[in-house]
């Protein structure tokens, strides 16, 4: 029996139509090969032969009856999966004609008509007279607050949220604007309590920004009030430093947790903008203000600096914050010129410390911010030491800066320490150049006014910088095997002169005559001879340098001998020309005596059963 309300299905009938569609194929079947035959006819009358065969023509089949298949069983119906869609290529809109464009260039240009609005309102009103000075200022804060109170209503509704985060944008930056025309214009609160009041607007209009989770109303905010402050403070002043400053303090917890980049550019560039304008202002310098000044710029770089490293440990891919550490300290690098010698270098030197203790103690942040803590305080460090050190005296300072952070760097095995270092290294050597030019070596009036104990002592920390300089490269991998000994030939001559320019100016700062600079000459001439000799004897012992060493050598005894000829047989007297002939002559015969017994043991260790050297060459 079938369920009622159920239709049934009769097998019997199913099994009567699949016999009908097999009796239906069997006749297609014949139907197709009687066509066969007939199409075989119609080839071969179209195709005459001289004498046509009769061939035996294929006679007509006519279909057999059979009987009807078994009846096969039931198969459920299955219907084949559907084509996959063809995607339909959409054709680009213009951006103006996209989904909420067209809005937001409204809204914003809206926010920037309105605040305008309230500012004219601030101030041409009271300048013309219009109304009185409490009805603007309540008037300022009714509008400012209904605007947001509309944009709370307007944000849940279809369609609202751009009208919404306009129209709360454009009433909190008109209420920070209210608050500084109160201070400033009015002068109704000091400015210290208006700062306090605008810190608690601003850090509403980002709680709001951050409920709503967006980004574009915190920048409306910002920039709102950032760009519109200066109308109401008549230009840039200390009063519009410290509000920017309150706007960059407040903004910031937004950035929390959220990757709001453009927020972190938008609430440090003002405050930093306005202050470069200040300090490059004129009559700055012996005004008070430059203290205020200076205590303004220290706080936006601390400020900058801590915010930016909270930013990092939660995400160390944040460039941006990276890029805030060196904004923030740019003002503090260069309000060093509106105090005298010693307040430039305190304020550079306690700019270096803090970014270098920043470097050592935050060892987990990410590379690109440790590499900006150590670019700020190089910069830093090297302002205080060319601005604090005199001319002849920068040299000597810089050098010793330079070994001190290329021996940190080496022994703590820090690139960045030694990228410092390597820095000052340059910089210390190109100020020595200035400072002992080589025309001031050949010049005996020029040596005694020029050079003294403090050439001296220069000359020393050079030849041990570049030591370290390429010693400490090698040891953290920075040269290769290959690479390594063309530096070392750079540093040699480096080296050599520098200690030229030490016994030069030692003869000079001991005697202060003629003899002394002289005397200098020929221990020059002879180090210089040392040298060569020491690389030739180096070369011998060392195969793997032993072509380099062999050229090194050889040009030095090269430029020995120049120099004893050209320079020192016209220069040197008496007993100082007949000493640097002497010692030079006896390293010359030591070194050609050290190659021939060099190459008479290795001919000998040729000659010797199975190619064997002496004990006495094995053991050298």
């Amino acid at each position: 029996m079938s369920t009622p309300g159920t239709p049934s299905i009769d097998p019997r009938l199913v099994a009567q139509l699949s016999g009908d569609f097999s009796a239906l194929g069997q006749q297609m079947r014949h139907v197709g090969e009687n066509l066969a035959v007939l199409q075989a006819q119609l080839a071969t009358i179209q195709r005459p032969q001289p004498q046509p065969q009769p061939a035996p023509q294929p006679m007509y089949r006519p279909p057999v009856a059979q009987p009807p298949p078994p009846p096969a069983p039931a198969v459920p119906y299955r219907p084949a999966p559907p084509p996959p869609p063809r995607v339909a290529r959409v054709a680009r809109e213009p951006w103006w004609q996209r989904d909420g464009v067209i809005s937001r260039v409204l809204a914003v240009a809206g926010v920037a008509v309105t605040l305008i609005g309230v500012v004219m309102l601030l101030v041409l009103a009271a300048q013309a007279g219009f109304f009185g000075p409490e009805l603007r200022v309540v008037a300022g804060g009714l509008f400012s607050a209904g605007l947001v109170y509309t944009g709370a209503r307007v944000f849940g509704r279809p369609g609202g949220r751009v009208g919404a985060i306009a129209l709360a944008a454009t009433g909190i930056a008109g209420a920070y604007l209210d608050v500084v025309a109160v201070a400033v214009v009015y002068h109704w609160l000091l400015p210290v309590l208006a700062m306090v009041v605008a810190l608690g607007i601003a850090g509403a209009g980002v709680a709001l920004a951050v409920r709503w989770g967006s980004q574009p109303l915190a920048l409306l905010v910002v920039t709102g009030a950032a760009v519109l402050a200066p109308v109401l403070t008549d230009g840039i002043t200390l009063t519009l430093i410290g509000f920017l400053f309150v706007i960059q303090v407040a903004s910031f917890p937004a950035q929390l947790g959220r990757d709001w980049l453009y927020l972190a550019i938008a609430r440090t560039c003002p405050v930093v903008i306005a202050l470069l304008i200040a300090i490059a202002s004129s009559g700055l310098s012996d005004r008070p203000e430059r203290f205020w000044l200076l205590a303004s710029a220290a706080l936006v770089a601390l400020f900058g600096l801590v915010s930016s490293i909270i930013l990092l440990r939660s995400n160390s891919r944040d460039v941006t914050a990276t890029a805030m550490i060196v904004t923030t300290a740019v003002p503090t690098l260069v309000i060093g010129h509106l105090f005298d010698r010693l307040g430039s270098t305190l304020i550079a030197l306690v700019l270096a410390a803090a970014m270098f203790a920043a470097f050592a103690a935050a060892r987990s942040l990410p590379r690109h911010a440790r590499i900006a803590l150590a670019g700020v305080g190089t910069l830093a460090l090297l302002e205080a030491c060319l601005i604090g050190s005199s001319e002849d005296l920068a040299p000597l300072v810089l050098l010793g800066v330079a070994a001190l952070f290329l021996t940190l760097g080496g022994q703590a095995d820090s690139r960045i320490a030694y990228a410092v270092g390597a820095v000052f290294t340059v910089v210390g050597g190109f100020a020595f150049v200035i400072t002992v030019p080589p025309f001031v070596l050949v010049d005996e009036d020029s040596a005694l006014d020029s050079l003294g104990v403090t050439t001296v002592l220069s000359s020393l920390v050079l030849a041990g910088t570049v030591f370290l300089f390429v010693w400490y490269a090698h040891t953290l991998k920075l040269l290769s095997a290959n690479t390594a000994q063309p530096w070392w030939v750079l540093a040699g001559l480096v080296i050599l002169y520098a200690v030229t320019a030490a016994t030069v100016s030692a003869g000079t700062a001991l005697t202060g005559t003629s003899a002394g600079f002289i005397a200098g000459h020929c221990a020059a001439t002879i180090a210089w001879m040392a040298a060569a000799t020491a690389a030739l004897v180096f070369g011998l012992a060392r195969r793997d340098y032993a072509h380099t060493a062999l050229g090194v050598g050889l040009g030095l005894t090269a430029a020995a001998l120049a120099k004893l000829f050209l320079f020192d047989l016209a220069t040197l007297d008496g007993l100082f020309r007949v000493l640097a002939f002497l010692v030079v002559g006896l390293l010359l015969l030591l070194a050609g005596t050290r190659y021939a017994r060099e190459f008479a043991e290795r001919e000998a260790g040729r000659g010797t059963p199975n190619g064997s050297v002496s004990a006495g060459s094995a053991e050298r």
